[in-house]
């Protein structure tokens, strides 16, 4: 069992959920239960499911919850997309959601590296 709050991977994705949450809050009223929440939903993946892999046994299943916190980030790429152009996010938060996204999607592919190497 590792402690989930210490890894670098967790703190970024869990300040881009916050991030998330907050570029979402001027969203219309019409998405709260479409886009707003999607975005949310999948942002705040990503830091729950590594926070669950590492609190379960060994570095396979680690590696599993980290592998769907990737999908989980890859699917957010998408949505940040999606608000941009339908003129929800402005193109500077966009950009700087997206590229935050993006770290978080090597930093766990480098994770998720180790592990598979530390066998």
């Amino acid at each position: 069992m590792r402690g989930f709050k210490e890894l670098k991977v967790w703190q970024r994705s869990h300040q881009l959920t916050l991030a998330v949450y907050n570029a979402t809050g001027t969203f219309p009223r019409e998405e709260t239960y479409g886009l707003t929440a999607q975005l949310r939903r999948c942002s705040a993946s990503i830091p729950a499911n590594i926070a669950e892999g590492c609190g379960r046994s060994g570095d396979a299943e680690l590696s599993r919850f980290m592998l769907i916190a990737m999908g989980s980030a890859s699917e957010l790429e998408y949505h940040l997309l999606l608000a941009r152009d339908l003129g929800y996010l402005c193109a500077q938060d966009y950009q700087k959601l997206s590229q935050q996204t993006q770290e978080i999607k090597r930093m766990l592919s480098t994770f998720i590296t180790r592990l598979r190497h530390s066998k």
